[in-house]
């Protein structure tokens, strides 16, 4: 099949290189995975349940969170229903959610943890037009995402129809990128945008193979990593999600054959090493400088 819209790509995976570890998370001590099939499943049904709830073609839904596999789950069942993913930065202000959620007319949310949820709370306190937040983890009191999804059955021909109708250069996504003063500027991207850039990556890696493991941790709410990530999955890659904390003990474990990452991270984690090696006994400083 062809990958022309960005829910398309998860179906070229199952065609092409299905596996057990297509999106991959770690809970506790225990690395846990979805693999191809449950990431389609997942997320038919929280576009089934996004239906019942009135979300219309072109309706707007944020997504707030730190790397996990919930979000291009997400972000597959928002778009493969015609409505718009408003991702965020987890760590911005209330002041700039409040902003961009009245700006970009966002009906919902979905959002990582308590902290986000209270954060979003309060900063569409005052959005009339603003109907709900969700969570992925389980929290007492806190509506959950697993409460949205529906049964995709009953809903199975509206999500086709809706699905056939989406074009290339439709409206995919706004991304809200920082400006040099004032409130974050909402940037509008289409499927193509993100799936050329996506093909582009893809014949510069034709040696990577299906299997191969990759590590996530530079935000999903980037265009960067978004784009990664999916290059990834039309690779037949497994994804692995971790946080920037954690990079090391997640590379240990995994052993990754590639990540997407920036210099500034590097430099830091070089950095890291040069500082920890200044603690060292004298003739082990000298064996890592070399002099």
């Amino acid at each position: 099949m062809e990958i022309t819209r960005l829910f398309d790509v998860a179906h070229y995976q199952l065609e092409n290189y299905p596996t057990d570890k297509s999106l991959n998370y770690k809970e506790g001590n225990e690395w846990k995975s979805y693999s191809t099939q449950d990431v389609i499943d997942e997320a038919n049904k929280l576009s089934a349940g996004l239906i019942k709830k009135g979300i219309k073609p072109g309706d707007k839904v944020a997504l707030i969170s730190f790397n996990r596999p919930e979000w291009i789950i997400v972000d597959m069942a928002i778009e493969q229903i015609g409505a718009i993913n408003v991702p965020l930065y987890p760590n911005i202000t209330v002041k700039d959610y409040n902003y961009t959620i009245d700006q970009s007319e966002t009906k919902l949310a979905f959002v990582g943890d308590k902290d986000l949820f209270e954060k979003v709370t309060e900063a569409t306190k005052d959005i009339a037009a603003f109907e709900g937040i969700f969570s992925f983890d389980k929290l007492d009191g806190i509506p959950n995402w697993k409460e949205v999804q529906g049964d995709y059955a009953s809903e199975a021909d509206e999500i086709e129809k809706r699905k056939a109708a989406i074009k290339p250069d439709d409206l995919a996504t706004i991304i809200y990128t920082s400006g040099t003063t004032g409130f974050p500027k909402g940037v509008m991207l289409t499927h193509r945008n993100i799936i050329s850039n996506s093909e582009g990556v893809s014949e510069r890696f034709d040696s990577i193979e299906s299997g191969y493991r990759a590590l996530s941790f530079l935000p999903l709410c980037h265009i960067f990593e978004r784009t990664a990530s999916y290059t990834h999955m039309r690779l037949g890659v497994e994804v692995y999600f971790t946080s920037i904390e954690n990079i090391g003990e997640a590379m240990k474990e995994i052993q990754p054959h590639y990540f997407a990452t920036v210099p500034r991270l590097l430099e830091k984690v070089y950095d890291k090493i040069v500082k920890k090696a200044t603690i060292l006994p004298v003739l082990k400083r000298v064996c890592f400088s070399g002099r």
